[in-house]
């Protein structure tokens, strides 16, 4: 006989009944995971900071430039002449000095709190299996998420007290002849048929620097006395 020819029983509604199911909630009041974190700092922080710094510089920085362009111009001409000459003379005599004593006295005390503090209990139910555990904050379960709670529910507490301390001594001290003499010409011509562009830009600098004599000196002196609890 063909499966299809077969006469199956209607199922009862006394059978129905005796089925156990569990509705699902709203969609939007179901969450898979659900995590509550309570940090609390306390913190000592001391950063003195003690900086000195002690220079002498001589700077010459002439500077020339010309452009000229013609975009779209035919039979056009472009020329760009840039002529530098000078003469820099630089001499420096003397001293620099620099000088950066620090004394700091810090005392800290974060006594009297805890760090990672974490308190709670664990428990759920997924299908036929169950159990508690106990030492953190969380809990859940699919029994909790068929329920309108959460898959995992999580809650972290944290309590720490920490003593930071960083201080700071620098000193610096620099003797030093700058010169940057800059030459620059540009010319272009971009779109323009049988035009000419010309750029020169001759230089001619005379550069003389002289350190005579001189000293450059740098002292960072620290004392710090830290005491942390």
């Amino acid at each position: 006989m063909d499966q299809r020819d077969r006469k199956q029983d209607p199922v009862s509604m006394d059978e129905v009944e005796a089925e156990e199911a569990v509705s699902l909630p709203n969609k939007e009041v179901m969450s898979l995971l659900d995590v509550n974190a309570n940090v609390d700092l306390g913190l000592d922080l001391a950063a003195p900071v003690d900086l000195a710094a002690a220079a002498n510089l001589n700077v010459a920085a002439p500077i020339e430039a010309s452009a000229s362009a013609n975009v779209l111009s035919p039979d056009a001409h472009a020329v760009s002449e840039s002529y530098q000459h000078g003469s820099i003379d630089q001499a420096i005599s003397g001293s620099a000095h620099a000088t950066a004593p620090q004394t700091a006295q810090i005392a800290q005390d974060s006594s009297g709190g805890t760090t990672g503090d974490t308190t709670g209990t664990t428990g759920g139910t997924t299908g036929d299996t169950g159990g508690t555990t106990t030492g953190g904050t969380t809990s859940g379960g699919v029994d909790s998420l068929l329920n309108g709670g959460s898959l995992l529910d999580a809650n972290v507490n944290i309590h720490a007290n920490a003593d930071l301390t960083a201080p700071i001594d620098g000193a610096v001290a620099a003797n030093g002849n700058v010169a940057a003499p800059i030459d620059a010409s540009v010319a272009a011509n971009v779109g323009s048929a049988g035009a000419t562009a010309e750029a020169l830009a001759p230089q001619q600098v005379d550069i003389s620097q002289n350190l005579d004599n001189v000293t450059a000196d740098a002292t960072a002196e620290q004392n710090a006395d830290v005491s942390q609890k």
